[in-house]
């Protein structure tokens, strides 16, 4: 039966209604061919606006390049964790810039950096606010981790028996900790750029895309996985087209999952 609105009776305030908080967009059932499309398209983007994804694509190299730098000059990989902290709180507004040229791609436009850079001002409270939350995240892992390295034996002749607890601890906080950044930033910051919803809208969106979605979204974290691992292995060079492609994947990945009124056919 459909449901009918209490109407106040005189002299009686009419009630008011609580604005939405953490709503979740809806989203569609992916097939585990789509991350693959996904790439497919963000090369075809990288073709279309090759100068401005070389400029995102450079800053990226330089951040890669650092942090081999880092590891070089200290002499030892315990600065990498630091340098990811820095990392995850530019990472976003880089990304931010590449789901904008996808974007103008998409409208029929030619696009050009500038446009791409303001987009980083589109509803920058809660993009600054999903940066810090990502930075904050990583000094809990590194805090964890630390007290992890404790269970390290001493001896490094110990039997592998030894080094269980240690193995055991820091593979499981591992891989929760990687499950969990991976779930709140799988499709985040492209909802927050082009929606404008608050941080906790576009984080129980995109939880809630990757869980229904778990296994296509695996694929996707492997390809993702893989892709960084190559541009590491290159001391940072293959970061100049990898993440480009990346970032415009992820802008297509979220035109295809999370769900609009009106059907979008950028293909």
């Amino acid at each position: 039966m459909p449901q009918t609105v209490p109407v106040p009776k005189q002299g009686q305030k009419s009630p008011t209604r609580t604005p939405a908080f953490a709503r979740v967009i809806p989203h569609a059932t992916l097939n585990y061919r789509d991350p693959f499309h996904w790439m497919h398209l963000g090369v075809r983007d990288f073709i279309a606006a090759p100068m401005v994804s070389l400029f995102y694509g450079f800053c990226f190299t330089i951040a890669s390049i650092a942090i081999w730098a880092a590891v070089f000059i200290h002499g030892t990989h315990l600065v990498i964790l630091p340098a990811l902290v820095v990392f995850m709180l530019i990472g976003p507004f880089l990304a931010t810039g590449l789901y904008d040229v996808s974007w103008q791609l998409e409208r029929g436009k030619k696009p050009n950096l500038f446009h791409s850079v303001r987009a980083i001002r589109r509803n920058g409270v809660s993009e600054w606010g999903f940066a810090i939350l990502l930075a904050v995240m990583m000094i809990f892992w590194m805090r964890v981790a630390a007290m992890i390295h404790a269970l390290y034996p001493i001896n490094q002749n110990a039997h592998f028996e030894q080094f269980l607890p240690f193995l055991s601890l820091g593979t499981l906080f591992g891989m929760l900790f990687t499950v969990s950044v991976f779930a709140i930033s799988a499709f985040s910051i492209p909802v927050m750029m082009e929606r404008r919803v608050d941080i906790m809208t576009a984080i129980s969106t995109s939880i809630s895309a990757v869980y229904h979605n778990a296994g296509v979204m695996v694929v996707w974290a492997l390809i993702i996985s893989a892709c960084v691992v190559v541009g590491f292995a290159t001391a940072g060079i293959g970061m100049l087209v990898i993440m480009p492609v990346l970032g415009y994947a992820t802008w297509h990945g979220y035109i295809r999952t999370i769900k609009t009124k009106r059907p979008r056919r950028f293909e």
